[in-house]
């Protein structure tokens, strides 16, 4: 059987990550989240002294790329460098810096590539901004994921508790809505709705709704 590509695209927070997990497990398929490449950039930036909140020394990250390796390990968990950093680029302070990141263009070219090479393994399920519009436009199938500010933020608010981060809701509100700002509104690959996508809301009926949904219509691509 051909290799098969899926994609879900759509804003922080609107479960994107875990709706990709649940079908990429149920159908055997590597998945792939691109948020998660983006996160290590930029934790690498912060580690190295090359990002904070006076600075962001694009060009020598930009020189450092080929010294860069982010991947996956078997568990599905992000690695930079051979390091499983999977806990630490879930923090707030990479969430505050990540659309920084992402929005640069030459970043945003190492990052497709990467992501095009790991999307040539083999059937995959990847998760992001621009998946489906840029970096697999003719995907087998693609998904984009909505979901309201409010249950956005609670849902961010609830993983950050739970990973022992002391944040208040205010400020992930403030974190969600900037990063929706520069997602939607930077120059190169900006947040949108792919062609010919199917467009699925998670806001209430939870995530075994929308996987019952995304994988009724997968089902007729595969049969």
């Amino acid at each position: 059987m051909e290799s098969i590509i899926i994609t879900i695209d759509g804003a922080s927070s609107t479960g994107k990550s875990s709706l990709a997990k649940a079908i990429a497990k149920h159908y055997g398929f590597t998945h792939i989240d691109s948020g998660a490449m983006y996160r290590a950039l930029t934790f690498y930036a912060q580690d190295k002294k090359l990002l904070n909140n006076r600075l962001f020394d694009v060009k020598t990250l930009i020189s450092r790329l080929p010294t860069i390796d982010i991947d996956f390990s078997k568990n599905d968990e992000i690695t930079l460098n051979g390091k499983t950093i999977e806990d630490e680029i879930r923090s707030m302070e990479v969430s505050n810096k990540v659309s920084i990141v992402a929005k640069e263009p030459r970043l945003r070219q190492f990052m497709v590539a990467k992501q095009r090479h790991l999307g040539a393994k083999g059937s995959v399920v990847m998760d992001g901004r621009d998946i489906g519009s840029v970096v697999f436009p003719n995907a087998t199938i693609k998904f984009f994921l909505e979901a309201s500010t409010e249950v956005r933020i609670n849902r961010r608010h609830a993983e950050l508790v739970e990973k022992g981060e002391n944040v208040s809701v205010e400020e992930v509100h403030t974190n969600i809505e900037k990063r929706d700002h520069i997602d939607s509104n930077r120059d190169d690959s900006p947040l949108i709705v792919p062609e010919n996508a199917i467009v699925l809301s998670n806001d209430k009926d939870g995530l075994m709704h929308i996987f019952t949904l995304a994988t009724t219509e997968i089902d007729k691509h595969l049969t």
